[in-house]
């Protein structure tokens, strides 16, 4: 398989780091300004909890450096990983469908910073600039395509594919070869045990594709890794990249 070029923090003026998302860097230029003149950049912590579910969304974020775990499961059980979300993507997409309520726990599983914005100026935004809500909506589209794959993954992949996947997911979205990474958190965001984590982890080190040492991640044969991840990983960033060439055919 013809490996992916990791995707890479975009290089940016100090005064404009806003377009290191690259979904606000898609938008023409006065849709940009219109949606980010009153957006600020923060730093998010690790397990920083944007939304739980259901609550209130009064804030949403692209993120600059973080990746941001969805998870989803009954109140006070055990919750599935979903979706991530880097810099391709926002988090708290529901304004842009007239919805308030956060769509699972929104969590910071790789800490970096973030552009915050208030959720009534993206809603009306979107509403009022067509560019905004198409790219919008499209980006709804590919994230929903990542929970799709993502859950039939999980029933149909072994769990040596799933984690390459994982790793590859974030990789693309730190836009670094090292990152922190316990393995008690890879086997929450798999629902599975540490233990079953721990084997997947071995085999992946064993072949050389990854070196993990007290917590920290490092990819160190890319293609190797895509070798050995399941068939969802190519579908699901295939689809993030038609964002940017996207054309209506109606």
């Amino acid at each position: 398989m013809a490996g992916f070029e990791p995707a890479r923090l975009l290089e940016v003026s100090v005064a404009e780091p806003h377009k290191r998302n690259q979904l606000l860097a898609a938008l023409p230029a006065d849709d940009y300004k219109a949606l980010t003149e009153h957006a600020t950049v923060i730093s998010l912590k690790y397990g920083k909890q944007l939304y739980l579910q259901d609550a209130p969304i009064d804030s949403v974020y692209f993120p600059l450096s973080c990746v941001v775990s969805l998870l989803v499961g009954v109140t006070d059980g055990p919750k599935v990983e979903m979706a991530t979300v880097g810099n391709e993507g926002m988090v708290g997409f529901s304004p842009v469908l007239d919805v308030r309520r956060a769509l699972g726990d929104n969590v910071v599983q790789v800490p970096g910073d973030a552009v915050r914005l208030d959720a009534n100026i993206l809603r009306s935004e979107s509403n009022a600039r067509p560019a905004v809500r198409g790219l919008m909506l499209r980006y709804l589209y590919a994230l929903m395509s990542q929970v799709v794959y993502a859950g039939s993954c999980n029933r149909l992949h072994s769990m040596e594919e799933r984690c390459a996947r994982w790793l590859l997911q974030t990789h693309d979205r730190v836009g670094k070869d090292t990152f922190p990474l316990t393995q008690e958190y890879l086997a929450q965001m798999l629902a599975v045990r540490r233990a079953t984590v721990n084997v997947a982890i071995a085999m992946l080190k064993k072949a050389g594709f990854i070196q993990y040492v007290r917590g920290r991640i490092t990819i160190t044969d890319r293609l190797g890794l895509e070798s050995g991840a399941c068939p969802c990983y190519v579908v699901i960033r295939q689809e993030y990249e038609r964002l940017s060439s996207y054309e209506s055919t109606f």
